[in-house]
């Protein structure tokens, strides 16, 4: 098995989605998979599909046939109660029954309705389903921006639990943690955009005005950096922390940084700017609630980050497909020479990033804009002298920071897709939790190896907490797993409600980057939360109309930039996935190959 972690050296953005069916394949003991890829004894089902529009409720419905006998039609209706018209049946194809030792009871099961999220379009969906046993599950999909929503899963019968290597202790209920009075809010920030941009120094010396790093340490930093002729980078190394990094002064792996206001905690993510790097980035952004977007004003450096093909345009596509809800856009360097606060170039690099920004999918309402110059601080903190501008009257970046509202779920079932993995007094874990909460003595299991463990300890920042709540970025030190059986890409959750593997589907894409043509046998690298694994179209299946968003009878032989297409894709290993709708983090994913 290889590292979930293992990327190509090429991986170029590839794909997005609007609305997709997603076709999930597990397999029976007899097509012995491994188990990390759903084998193990489970039986095979496979799924049909067709598709109509319109609907707005999902009802589904199907029958399981309590004896060994060809398979059923089982009509399922995403979207509404009406069943699926005669003429809207696809041909389907009469699977084999699977052998059984003796009849399974007929499985009572009672739909559950529920609206769908605000999508573009809703599907029906027909199964053929071959099951007695085992899993049955309704994927609804939507890829957007080069990502991929998954918004339906229906298990029929309950995943099994194993047994735990830790002594199991009652599971918290969901409507038993909420966040207490007093308790500060917790926002991730990620820092983006080209090389040279002015990321690092930005984020230390936000650090520094929030007392974060004392005087002492930046005078420190000052006399070492002056010593190496790199006097202008000292604020960088409150986040450049490795001797590489500082240096050459760029940023190689996304650093992290923590502060406080008096309204929120914060988490900064520092992320690399260089192209080489944009997979770290990715790493980085799926973590995050909010993009801080730094561009240069300084003559030239506009122009080679955003113009000619700087990572500004990729760094802000990257941001939305891995689910940064807010953008806050950011003209640094404005105290430089060549600009001086000048509002007719603050006004040229805006009216050259705005539309680009639109156009990846950000509504007005989710972007704010204004001056800074993260060197000399001028507007992180502090409101701009009118003596130095005296055009801008907006919100200071910290004040912005601090009143922006982030809507967060904080009951649900634990998810905490692992970013980092330690040895330290046991296996420590970091990631962020996007639902749910985890408390010190839980018992967890790590998806998608079934592995159990209890939480010793839940360190934030520098000090340790006995409850952590969705949107925390924190440590677990677990107790019962080695630290080579945990992998960025594993999710940490509930015993009583794992999260799902796959390891195949059926999407909706949308290639919005690339050169050649697409043809079935297509590979990429697949980054969705904290994991990357290396993925395979395996078939073109129908071309999607982008006027009526009807799809074509036949299968297309090949697709190139600009297509919407619904294909299969098969994972190399089992990654975990869940529904777009509930859990939007765990439900998007991007695909990417030579290196964009």
């Amino acid at each position: 098995m290889s590292d979930c972690n293992n990327t190509s050296p090429t991986d170029k953005t590839l794909a997005e989605s609007t609305n997709a069916a997603l076709n999930i394949t597990d397999t029976a003991a007899s097509s012995k998979k491994p188990a990390a890829c759903g084998g193990g004894g489970g039986p095979a089902f496979n799924f049909k599909s067709s598709f109509n529009f319109g609907a707005s409720e999902f009802v589904p419905t199907w029958s399981v046939p309590s004896t060994p006998a060809p398979a059923k039609a089982v009509s399922l209706s995403l979207g509404s109660s009406k069943p699926v018209s005669e003429a809207a049946k696809p041909v389907l194809e009469t699977a084999k029954p699977l052998p059984v030792a003796a009849p399974a009871p007929k499985e009572e099961n009672v739909a559950k309705k529920g609206t769908i999220s605000s999508v573009q379009t809703t599907w029906f969906l027909r199964f053929l389903i071959n099951s007695n046993h085992g899993y049955q599950f309704i994927y609804n999909a939507m890829i957007a921006v080069g990502c991929c929503a998954i918004y339906y899963v229906y298990p029929v019968v309950p995943t099994p639990v194993p047994a735990p290597v830790a002594p199991v202790i009652d599971e918290p209920e969901e409507e038993d943690i909420r966040l207490g009075e007093g308790v500060k809010k917790h926002l991730n920030i990620i820092f983006l955009g080209h090389v040279d941009a002015g990321k690092s120094t930005m984020g230390g010396h936000i650090l520094f005005l929030t007392g974060m790093v004392d005087k002492r340490t930046m005078e420190k930093y000052e006399r070492e950096a002056k010593e190496l002729g790199r006097e202008s980078w000292y604020l960088s190394w409150a986040l450049d922390l490795n001797q590489e990094e500082r240096s050459k002064g760029k940023t190689t792996e996304y650093g992290r940084g923590y502060f406080e206001t008096e309204q929120r905690r914060f988490t900064i993510i520092d992320a690399p700017g260089h192209k080489t790097f944009v997979p770290s980035m990715l790493g980085g952004a799926a973590q995050a609630d909010v993009g801080v977007l730094v561009i240069s004003a300084r003559k030239g450096e506009f122009e080679t980050g955003f113009e000619k093909g700087g990572q500004t345009r990729e760094h802000t596509l990257l941001a939305k497909t891995a689910g940064v809800k807010r953008l806050i856009v950011v003209i640094n360097k404005m105290d430089d020479p060549t600009v001086q606060f000048s509002k007719e170039r603050y006004d040229e690099c805006v009216g050259k990033i705005m539309p680009y920004i639109k156009g990846v999918g950000y509504q007005k309402a989710d972007i704010d804009i204004m001056p800074v110059s993260g060197f000399t601080g001028a507007n992180l903190k502090e409101p701009l002298d009118s003596a130095v501008c005296d055009w801008y009257t907006g919100p200071t970046l910290l004040y912005l920071l601090d009143n922006m509202i982030i809507d967060r779920k904080y009951s649900g079932p634990l998810m905490m897709p692992i970013a980092d993995k330690m040895k330290d007094m046991g296996t420590v874990v970091l990631g962020k939790i996007e639902s749910g909460s985890v408390k010190k003595g839980q018992t967890i299991m790590l998806m998608p190896n079934r592995r159990t463990a209890e939480v010793t300890a839940i360190m934030q920042e520098d000090s340790e907490i006995t409850v952590a709540m969705t949107g925390d970025n924190v440590r677990v030190r677990l107790r019962g797993v080695e630290e080579d059986d945990v992998m960025s890409g594993f999710v940490m959750c509930q015993i009583k409600k794992p999260v799902h593997s796959v390891c195949a589907f059926e999407a909706q894409i949308a290639i919005i980057e690339y050169k050649s043509i697409m043809c079935a046998g297509y590979s990429a690298v697949m980054h969705i939360h904290t994991a990357v694994e290396e993925v395979s179209i395996t078939s073109l299946i129908h071309m999607i109309d982008k006027k009526t968003g009807r799809k074509s009878k036949h299968p297309p032989k090949f697709v190139k930039k600009g297509d919407s297409v619904i294909v299969r894709i098969d994972v190399s290993q089992s990654v975990c996935a869940e529904p777009y709708a509930e859990y939007p983090q765990l439900g998007r994913f991007t695909l990417r190959d030579e290196g964009k």
